[in-house]
C-alpha cells in the first residue's frame, strides 16, 4: 500500500467504530469513514473538548455538520509548495483527499524527470489537487469537471498556490462529451489523470456508471495520447473495485499501443493514535520507460 506519510498540515489522528479524528492545520475534525469496522475506544470521548466539528450522517442519506468550537468558513492547508483551501461541504467531505499526496508527488517526478513539456489533461478533475501538483512541477494542464462550484475552487487552490493561469484550462463539462470533442480536434496529451466517480451527472444531465462507462472511456482516451505519452493514472473509491481491474483495464487500452510498465494497489493514510493505516482508495497506473 502506498501512504500519504508526509503530511505537516494533515494527520489521521485516530480511528474506531465508523469514524476518524483528523486534524486539517489548526482545525479537528471527526468524520464517518466506512472502511473503520474496528474498535479502538469512542472517538468523542476520547477527544472531548478537542473536535471543531462533527459530521453526522442521517439514516434518509446525506447528513449535516455539527460545530462544536468556532471553526472557519474556509482556511488553507499546505502540502509541499502546494496550497489548498478546505470547506465543510456536504457528504462530509472537505474538498481534498489527502492520500492522494502520494499520487502527486508521483506525478510531479515523471514530470520534472521528463526534461520537456508536458501536457496533462486531468478528468473528473474536482477541486484540482492533482491539477496543482503537474502545475507545479511546470506541467499544462487542462482540468474538467462536470460542476462549476468544482472547478471554480479549483482555480482558488491554483492562485493560491502561486501558479501560472496560463497553464491551466478550465472546462465545465460532461467527460465523455469533451473526450469525444479533443479526438475529433486531434489533441493530444501526455499524461492523463482521472478519478471517476461510482455514478455521477454531466453538466447537461448525462448519466456516468463506472461498471458500464469506464472501459469506453479509457480506450477513447487512449486516442488522446501523444506518440509519447508520460503516464496514465486512474484512481477509484468505487466500494468492490479491485486495483487489478484498473490494471487489466489498462492492458486492453494504453498497453496495447505503448510500451510501458503497469501497476496498481492501495493508496491510504497512517493512523498516529495506534500505528494501524487506514485504506482510503485504489490506483492503477500505467507509465512510460522514461
Amino acid at each position: 500500500m502506498n501512504l500519504a506519510k508526509d503530511w505537516k498540515d494533515y494527520e489521521c489522528i485516530d480511528a474506531s467504530c465508523g469514524e476518524k479524528y483528523e486534524r486539517w492545520g489548526d482545525v479537528y475534525l471527526l468524520r464517518p469513514d466506512p472502511q473503520v469496522i474496528w474498535d479502538n475506544g469512542d472517538l468523542k470521548e476520547k477527544y472531548k473538548g478537542k473536535i471543531n466539528a462533527i459530521y453526522h450522517r442521517s439514516n434518509k442519506g446525506g447528513g449535516n455538520w455539527e460545530n462544536i468550537k468556532k471553526t472557519p468558513d474556509s482556511w488553507i492547508i499546505h502540502y509541499r509548495d502546494l496550497s489548498f483551501h478546505i470547506k465543510q461541504m456536504g457528504f462530509k467531505h472537505t474538498g481534498l483527499f489527502p492520500e492522494q499526496a502520494v499520487n502527486w508527488d508521483f506525478m510531479r517526478d515523471k514530470i520534472v524527470s521528463a526534461k520537456r513539456e508536458i501536457r496533462v489533461l486531468n478528468l473528473f478533475a474536482y477541486t484540482g489537487g492533482a491539477s496543482v501538483a503537474c502545475l507545479a512541477a511546470g506541467a499544462y494542464v487542462t482540468h474538467v469537471d462536470s460542476s462549476k462550484g468544482m472547478v471554480d475552487w479549483c482555480k482558488e487552490n491554483v492562485n493560491t498556490s502561486g501558479y501560472q493561469g496560463d497553464h491551466v484550462r478550465y472546462i465545465v463539462d460532461d467527460v465523455i462529451k469533451f473526450v469525444e470533442r479533443e479526438i475529433r480536434r486531434g489533441k493530444k496529451y501526455d499524461a492523463i489523470i482521472m478519478d471517476p466517480p461510482s455514478y455521477g451527472r454531466g453538466a447537461h444531465g448525462e448519466v456516468w456508471d463506472i461498471e458500464k462507462d469506464l472501459f469506453h472511456l479509457i480506450s477513447l482516451c487512449t486516442e488522446l495520447l501523444s506518440d509519447k505519452p508520460l503516464f496514465f493514472l486512474i484512481n477509484s473509491y468505487t466500494t468492490g473495485l479491485s486495483s487489478k481491474v484498473l490494471e487489466n483495464i489498462l492492458n486492453l487500452t494504453v498497453q496495447k499501443h505503448y510500451d510501458g510498465t503497469i501497476s496498481s494497489g492501495e493508496v491510504g493514510l497512517p493512523i498516529t493514535a495506534s500505528g494501524l493505516v487506514l485504506p482510503c482508495g485504489i490506483y492503477g497506473r500505467w507509465e512510460s520507460y522514461e
